[in-house]
């Protein structure tokens, strides 16, 4: 009581009158154990700050645990802070211990920090020190969206003994090399560089010039600095609309007088450079064998190489009780925003309905069951696959993604030359083109396409996510589009999109994009997700090959993901171009190294669609 009793006088001292606060202190002290700034020591030494929470009495407790770069400290500007105590109230009455930690080198916890928190062994670690306490169970559940997601894939591949299952949501930027997807952890899609790190990085890395605790500080020392000191820098705002314009790329953090860090050395990396294999992403070569229950979002920044790790566990975990114990959800939200999904659910401008699941009893129940053996029947009564569609607006269930029912139909890219805007005349259509008439348009990288909406995160004011009308951006003359008859019957699309396009450039290198659009009878069009492909990596990641001048080339673009019903009367449509920014970085059409280049040049660029060059999208349609 006495801990109470001084928390209460200094929140009274400090103003703070929510009697929400106060009662959710309340109840932790009641039900809880509280031990805040715990410095766990790795295997170097190194500390890191750790918060627990944990029932009161002798038995021992599983853990849920969360690892994160980001600050949880739960006084900031001299209040207490309700989010990670309402997390922990509730774990702790569900009879778990809830333990949170900072990465090495964030906030309280010492050592050098980089993305996923390198070295890859403090979560291992973690992990042996948590499970050897007598509180302890003997059983560590996993959970986290984002970045508090992305390094549990690669920590799961170490396979701790008490690491018994994980809940990565919004995992994306953990996810390393996935078959034909080499993301490098978000960092690039197609070989193109995903701009969401620059602004992301310019917020979140810590300047090395910055003022540090003295290693080997006390917890008393900690918990009282908490209070008043949380160790978080105060980044000044950017308009990043303007800001991710700077060339050259490298210098975009620098230009806005922002924190040195990473980003200068992370930046010149290519997709397939030995450093992304050194550090805490997950590829396919390593091992897997966790139950895992995955959350991915229609529009968050890596719908389909998520999807495409949750397929490669299913398929290539080595156990087959790991095989069958990965279950998926696919929500219609941005990035993480799953549990904001209310009755009518707006992405964008688009309303998709009652998106809403009650993620936290299936986030329990999943725990239950393995942390506690309870016999709660989660998996018997859980699909393995339960997936949002839009446009029809309901939750769907399948035993596998994409479902079983889905058959790829090819619709082929046709014009009478001008597929120009939406006032031009290409079509989408399954009959395979005879005679090459082949529509040109022209990339200016100092005038890019701009992103509208789309499927993205973390780029500030850069781009906002999420289904928007693009009826106004497609009156760009370098914007080709491509759109069926309306449809005489509903059509439900569920699955990976792939795309093939012919080029012919007269540029060494150059992008192509691609964007899926539900056309309304109305006129408007939705935009459903989106990919781009540096054509220097037609032919894989390891190396770059140029073009040459009126040579056809074969560009087959990065798969794309959706689930959508296109309603009888409705069209389906896709935009092809050569950019798409600032959600990606501008090629400047020169074969350099794009992230130390000022100036670009302009590509005259063609799209052949003939039976000797049939560019193409193949839909997953499922049939009802």
């Amino acid at each position: 009581m006495r801990k109470l009793h001084l928390l209460l006088l200094l929140l009274f001292m400090w103003g703070v009158s929510s009697a929400q606060e106060k009662s959710i202190l309340d109840q932790l002290d009641e039900v809880a154990v509280i031990d805040q700034k715990v410095m766990m020591p790795m295997r170097d030494g190194v500390r890191l700050a750790t918060d627990i929470y944990r029932p009161k009495g002798d038995e021992p407790v599983p853990i849920i645990f969360s690892r994160t770069p980001y600050n949880f400290n739960s006084y900031r500007d001299g209040e207490l802070v309700t989010r990670t105590m309402q997390t922990a109230l509730e774990a702790v009455k569900r009879g778990y211990a809830y333990v949170v930690q900072n990465e090495r080198g964030r906030f309280f916890s010492e050592g050098e920090w980089d993305i996923l928190g390198t070295p890859l062994t403090d979560g291992y670690d973690a992990m042996e020190w948590m499970s050897s306490q007598p509180w302890s169970n003997g059983k560590i559940g996993t959970i986290g969206c984002s970045s508090t997601a992305e390094w549990q894939m690669a920590v799961a591949a170490l396979d701790h003994p008490a690491h018994a299952v994980l809940i990565p949501q919004g995992y994306g930027a953990g996810v390393g090399r996935i078959g034909d997807y080499y993301e490098q952890g978000n960092w690039y899609r197609g070989g193109a560089g995903q701009m969401l790190f620059t602004t992301w990085l310019y917020s979140t890395q810590h300047d090395p010039m910055a003022p540090r605790l003295p290693e080997g500080i006390q917890q008393e020392d900690l918990q009282r600095l908490q209070r008043f000191y949380d160790m978080a820098p105060r980044y000044p705002r950017v308009d990043w609309k303007e800001g991710l314009s700077h060339l050259p790329i490298q210098d975009i953090i620098k230009n806005v007088n922002g924190p040195r860090g990473i980003y200068e050395e992370m930046i010149t990396r290519k997709p397939n450079d030995p450093k992304w294999y050194e550090g805490g992403l997950f590829h396919d070569d390593m091992p897997f064998e966790k139950p895992g229950f995955w959350f991915v979002s229609w529009y968050d920044v890596a719908s389909s190489p998520n999807l495409a790790m949750y397929n490669h566990i299913r398929n290539n975990a080595k156990d087959p009780k790991i095989r069958d114990n990965q279950y998926l959800v696919i929500a219609p939200t941005l990035h993480c925003a799953f549990t904001r999904a209310s009755e009518n659910t707006v992405v964008g401008e688009r309303s998709v309905g009652d998106a809403r699941l009650n993620y936290n009893e299936l986030t329990y129940a999943w725990f239950d069951f393995w942390l506690k053996e309870e016999a709660n029947q989660i998996k018997e009564e859980m699909p393995k696959v339960r997936y949002f569609t839009m446009g029809s607006n309901k939750w769907q269930s399948s035993d596998t993604w994409p479902p079983k029912e889905a058959q790829m139909v090819t619709y082929y890219l046709d014009s009478k030359g001008k597929a120009n805007t939406r006032l031009g005349n290409g079509v989408l259509t399954t009959k395979k083109p005879g005679r090459d008439n082949p529509d040109t348009f022209q990339y200016d990288p100092m005038y890019p396409v701009t992103s509208y909406g789309g499927n993205v995160c973390c780029t500030g004011n850069a781009v906002q996510g999420g289904s928007f009308d693009q009826q106004e951006m497609e009156l760009r003359e370098d914007i080709l589009v491509y759109t069926t008859e309306p449809l005489a019957e509903g059509v439900e699309i569920s699955g990976f999109i792939e795309a093939k396009l012919f080029l012919s450039t007269d540029v060494k290198d150059t992008d192509l994009t691609i964007k899926l659009i539900d056309v309304y009878p109305d006129g408007k069009a939705y935009n459903l997700d989106e990919t781009i492909q540096r054509v220097r990596y037609r032919e894989g990641y390891e190396k770059e090959v140029f073009m040459e001048k009126g040579k056809v080339y074969e560009v087959n673009m990065t798969p794309m993901s959706t689930s959508n019903y296109f309603e009888k009367g409705h069209r389906i449509r896709i935009e092809v171009s050569s950019s798409n920014f600032p959600r990606f970085d501008r090629n400047m059409n020169t074969g350099g190294n794009t992230y130390d280049e000022t100036e670009g040049i302009v590509a005259t660029n063609n799209i052949h669609h003939s039976s000797r060059y049939p560019s193409s999208i193949s839909l997953p349609i499922v049939k009802r």
